[in-house]
């Protein structure tokens, strides 16, 4: 599967900083990876099916080899289809359990409150992680610390965070690069797009009438995308 990477210089200090990346501008580098022709051609080629290899007939020589009748043509078995491909995979992937993140635990709910440069030391020694185990763990960070959606910002006093919050505080314990973690906010908007909402997480995550359990619908349902994607 092909690396992708925004074209904002990572060597920049604005970027190399975990600390100074907020929900919003983490949201906006999600919307510019997703909308990159790399990731379009990951998320549109997938789940694509090649079609089963035809097999030459051996050259056996004379009258034998006439006899043989010509190979079938391969058949289309989306014709057998009752409804769209996309659609299909869209109903198979929501139907599928998520995938738990491996067993590490988060720290307990002082942890939720404490300022997010003193679990900088968790960072160390840590493996990079595909995006959609770090969704697992923004999942986790959101069923054991809180989810939140005003004010939109990395956590409120109670320490709940947000779903752009919960992907900041995942990858500042430990779980995945900042590269993860764009990676993981582009699926989340692939999500988002295949459920018709066109704007950012942002928005969504704040909108009237969302729900903690939206929420979590929206991570499992991301995570199950992501995880068959090979992500």
């Amino acid at each position: 599967m092909e690396t992708v990477r925004l074209s904002q210089d990572r060597s920049s200090p604005d970027r190399c900083s975990s600390d100074r990346l907020d929900p919003d501008e983490l949201d906006a580098q999600a919307s510019r990876l997703h909308d990159t022709e790399v990731w379009q051609r990951i998320v549109t080629g997938w789940e694509r099916t090649t079609p089963e290899p035809v097999l030459p007939v051996p050259a056996t020589g004379g009258a034998a080899a006439r006899t043989l009748p010509p190979p079938e043509a391969p058949s289309d078995w989306r014709v057998l289809l009752s409804l769209p491909v996309d659609r299909l995979i869209d109903e198979s992937l929501r139907a599928l359990p998520a995938r738990p993140p491996g067993e590490r635990r988060l720290p307990g709910r002082l942890g939720a409150v404490l300022p997010e440069r003193l679990h900088t030391w968790r960072r160390v020694g840590q493996p990079d992680v595909r995006p959609s185990v770090h969704l697992g763990y923004a999942r986790q960070v959101l069923t054991e610390w809180g989810w939140q959606n005003t004010p939109y910002r990395l956590r409120n006093a109670r320490g709940a965070r947000c779903l752009c919050g919960a992907m900041l505080t995942a990858h500042r314990l430990g779980y995945g690069s900042l590269d993860t973690v764009d990676r993981a906010g582009a699926w989340l908007i692939t999500e988002l797009r295949s459920q018709g909402w066109t704007g950012l997480i942002g928005p969504w995550n704040r909108h009237p009438g969302r729900t903690a359990s939206d929420a979590l619908s929206l991570l499992d349902a991301t995570i199950r995308r992501a995880s068959l994607a090979g992500h």
